[in-house]
Parts: structure tokens; C-alpha cells; sequence
């Protein structure tokens, strides 16, 4: 009977030993370059997501995967964040946040654009796209002619995969569904409604601006950001990297701006000085706390 070699197609990912060297060589990868936090508790999801990569790449072991992801960085380093995240999301998603938005927090600030005041909003780990183009949805909503304005969204994620998704803008019609209510005519045109690809309204994609980012390393974003959304990235994180995202964020505000951040996420740490309470999983740039960086009106 014949052997079939380790790099077979046959060979099963869950048949390649995972000890606890290999769990803490590639946790301490995913911390050293991502800042992600692999607790053992996650050993079997890992085992099972690089297992699958290591069959693919028909390397025989972890060890081996180790070196080969080390030798080929930039190439292989998307395909390892891609694999460890889970880019889960959906448009208008914990919808509190999108109400508040319109009724309390773009009021002002559209209001401002309008007077050809500078606004702008960041959507941090934006995975697919989902998150940007809804808060789009509601800018369009108050302002119709935001395009017109100087009004900007910035859209960031480390995954290049999702980001591809998120630039063409064309998701499968089981994935486009929306709050009850009017939220789907806020991203949707009403004459794609049956179709099995759905595409975003071409209104809100000038809106939009996609760019790959490592949230742990630097921002090369020039001023600060009337509102950030950063939903469920954290939790990615150990608690002094959370903490440490916090203070950049509200050093990145200018005073009364915003952060939103997951429903099972709270800002803790230094940044608590600066941000107070504002709603739901929700913070305000407290009043009297200067940012560390000058806004630049029109540069960025």
C-alpha cells in the first residue's frame, strides 16, 4: 500500500500536530506584527484555519509554515491576518448607533460642511465595507448633496481581502439586508431590489474612501475626526493594547467629537480622562481636553 506524501491533497489539516511551541510561536507572531491576542482558548480555531493554509501551501508542519510566513511577509502575512479574523458585520449593524448619528451627532457637523466647513468620519477595521457605506447612507440621508461638500469618510482594514470586497461594492442579496424600516433606500437603489448581486447607490461611493491599515501601527492621516467607528476590532486585542488604541483615538478627536465602539467593548485606561459617556457604547470627546495634533482643514 502506497503513502501518499505530506503535501498530498488528501492530507487532512486536522492530522498535523499543534503543540504548545507552535501555539506560542504563532501567537507571539500574530502579537510582535498585528498586536492580535491568540489566548489558548482559541488553539483549536487556530489549529484548524492555518492547518487548512499549511495543507494548501504543502508545507509540512507548523514549524515549517513559521518560517515559510517569516520568509514571505508581505505576501503570506495577508493570507495569516485573513485566516485569524472574523469579519463579521452587516449594514446599519447595532442600529443605535446609526439613530444617534442622524438625530444628535451629523446635525451639526453637516450643518458645518454646509457653511464649507470641513467634516470628517473614520470607519476603523471596516472589514467588507458594510460600516462605511452605512454611515454614508446616513450622511446622504440629512445632506443629498454631501458630495458636494467637504465631506469625507475614511475606511480602513489590515484584511486586503475584504477591502477588495468592500472597493466594488457588490454584495450577494442575502447579505444586504438592512433594519427594519427605510435604512435598505439608504444604500440601495430600490431598482436592485431583486436581483441576486446587489450594488452600493452610486451616490454613496464618492463618499467613500478605502485604505489598508495596521490599527497598531502608524496613522499617516493628517488632522483629527469628528467620529470614529471602532466596532469589535478590540476585542482582538489584550487589554493594554485596547487601552493604548483608546488614547490614540481620543487624541485623533477634537472636542464633542465621537467615538462608537463595540457593544461588548468600554474604553478604560488613560483614555478615560478624555472621552465621557455619550449613549450606547458611545464617547464624547470631553470639553477643555486639547488634542495633541492641530486639525488641518482641506488637507487630508
Amino acid at each position: 500500500m502506497s503513502v501518499q506524501p505530506a503535501h498530498s491533497v488528501f492530507r487532512r489539516s486536522a492530522d498535523i500536530p499543534f503543540g504548545e511551541k507552535d501555539f506560542v510561536r504563532i501567537a507571539g507572531f500574530a502579537k510582535s506584527e498585528y498586536g492580535l491576542n491568540l489566548e489558548p482558548a482559541k488553539k483549536a480555531m487556530i489549529h484548524s484555519r492555518l492547518g487548512k493554509r499549511i495543507v494548501a501551501l504543502g508545507l509540512e508542519d507548523f514549524s515549517a509554515y513559521h518560517a515559510y510566513l517569516c520568509a514571505n511577509l508581505e505576501e503570506e502575512g495577508d493570507h495569516f491576518i485573513s485566516v485569524l479574523t472574523t469579519n463579521v458585520t452587516h449594514f446599519f449593524r447595532e442600529q443605535h448607533h446609526f439613530t444617534q448619528l442622524e438625530s444628535e451627532v451629523l446635525p451639526p457637523l453637516i450643518a458645518r460642511a454646509r457653511n464649507r466647513g470641513r467634516v470628517r468620519l473614520w470607519s476603523a477595521g471596516c472589514s467588507s465595507g458594510q460600516e462605511p457605506y452605512s454611515i454614508a447612507g446616513s450622511v446622504l440621508t440629512l445632506c443629498p448633496e454631501a458630495a458636494r461638500l467637504d465631506i469625507k469618510i475614511l475606511a480602513t482594514d489590515l484584511d486586503p481581502f475584504v477591502l477588495a470586497r468592500a472597493v466594488e461594492g457588490s454584495y450577494p442579496a442575502e447579505d444586504c439586508k438592512t433594519p427594519p424600516g427605510d435604512w435598505e433606500g439608504r444604500i440601495f437603489d430600490p431598482a436592485e431590489r431583486k436581483k441576486p448581486v446587489r450594488r452600493i447607490r452610486d451616490d454613496l461611493r464618492p463618499l467613500v474612501t478605502f485604505r489598508r491599515l495596521n490599527i497598531n501601527g502608524s496613522w499617516p492621516m493628517p488632522g483629527l475626526f469628528d467620529v470614529i467607528m471602532c466596532r469589535n476590532m478590540a476585542i482582538y486585542f489584550d487589554k493594554p493594547t485596547q487601552q493604548t488604541l483608546w488614547l490614540r483615538f481620543a487624541e485623533k478627536l477634537p472636542e464633542a467629537g465621537m467615538l462608537f465602539i463595540g457593544h461588548s467593548e468600554r474604553v478604560t485606561g488613560p483614555a478615560a480622562d478624555l472621552l465621557e459617556t455619550a449613549g450606547v457604547t458611545a464617547y464624547r470627546k470631553r470639553p477643555g481636553t486639547q488634542p495633541r495634533t492641530p486639525q488641518k482643514p482641506g488637507k487630508d
